[in-house]
């Protein structure tokens, strides 16, 4: 089956300003400014500067408590709101994605979920709810402004187990909307696509994080570095990370978009400790490997320290964008990608 709600190649932004639930303080650096909301600004400079999408992570914690998941506060949906408006005034298209869904979050938690996504019945249920409830809620949305990113990046399963909670998701959506996009990661953190759900007509997400020398270089959750960033490099194991080896690493996916699937990269980019030049060298290689199949993608983040406004790299001269710190040399790279 041909992905349903093909969408133009998307380039944009994530905001993660909802990404992790109000418990969970340790990301501050990846946020700039306030938590649990988002600024019509940021979306009116996407679209100013000609990008065309925005992605949205999000914890279910915003608007349901852990001691009662299938509790829906009517309240913490009131962002989400406020971003459909703002990409419709702006021409843009919103992709929300449950980073947190009820039972997985690839990022350790201070305080647990109750169940497991892959393995309990109640958890899948209580992921089924929360997406049937954004359906309904979104149902008079176009299907050209709005698509669904079902979880982010799982790990953790086996792609059996994913098929199923993605089947019963997909099953849910299309009762209420018949027509819209839905986007489901690949398996392994987004590296590995899903053959058993090309029958759904979804789009399969990727992921433009590798070799993890170059873009998490220094990043405090990701492990003591292995070896000092360059492009083309030779990573620790003998690997040589160049653009060649980046198209074999997409090959599966290209092989998904020739044979008709719909393909997206919903998040790259690399942590501000990573010199800038090395970094723009292998943006610039990643995204003519992306743009050989027509793969639309996100940058990780707008605002902050993966982002194109203060990032606060120490190797950037900033220019002053109406008092953000603006990375143009990376704008400038984005705009022609």
């Amino acid at each position: 089956m041909t992905a349903l709600s093909h969408a133009p190649r998307r380039r944009g932004f994530n905001l993660p300003e909802m990404f992790l639930g109000p418990d969970d303080l340790r990301w501050a650096d990846m946020i700039r400014g306030p938590r649990g909301c988002f600024r019509e600004i940021d979306f009116e400079w996407i679209a100013g500067w000609g990008f065309n999408f925005v992605r949205l992570p999000l914890s279910y914690r915003w608007w349901a408590k852990v001691e009662a998941p299938f509790t829906i506060e009517e309240s913490g949906l009131a962002p989400l709101d406020a971003a459909v408006e703002w990409t419709q005034r702006h021409g843009l298209r919103l992709g929300l994605c449950l980073h947190h869904a009820p039972g997985f979050v690839i990022n350790p938690l201070p305080q647990p979920d109750p169940f497991d996504l892959w393995q309990d019945d109640e958890a899948l249920a209580c992921f089924v709810h929360h997406w049937r409830t954004l359906a309904r809620r979104y149902a008079g949305v176009s299907a050209a402004v709005l698509e669904f990113n079902l979880v982010n990046e799982p790990v953790r399963c086996t792609a059996t187990q994913y098929e199923r909670v993605v089947r019963a998701a997909v099953a849910a959506i299309r009762e209420v909307s018949p027509k819209r996009c839905i986007i489901a990661d690949g398996i392994d953190a987004g590296t590995t696509p899903v053959p058993g759900l090309t029958p759904l007509g979804v789009t399969q997400g990727c992921r433009g994080y590798w070799p993890h020398e170059v873009t998490h270089h220094l990043a405090w959750w990701a492990g003591e570095p292995t070896a000092r960033p360059d492009w083309p490099m030779t990573l620790t194991d003998g690997t040589e990370a160049n653009v060649e080896t980046l198209r074999a690493r997409f090959a599966p996916w290209r092989a998904l978009a020739v044979s008709g699937g719909s393909v997206f990269c919903g998040e790259l980019g690399a942590w501000h400790r990573t010199s800038h030049a090395v970094f723009l060298r292998w943006l610039a290689d990643l995204f003519a490997v992306l743009r050989e199949f027509e793969c639309g993608w996100a940058l990780w983040n707008f605002r902050g320290s993966f982002g194109v406004l203060d990032s606060t790299r120490s190797d950037v001269v900033y220019e002053d964008w109406h008092g953000c710190p603006l990375d143009r040399a990376l704008l400038n790279l984005l705009q022609k990608s």
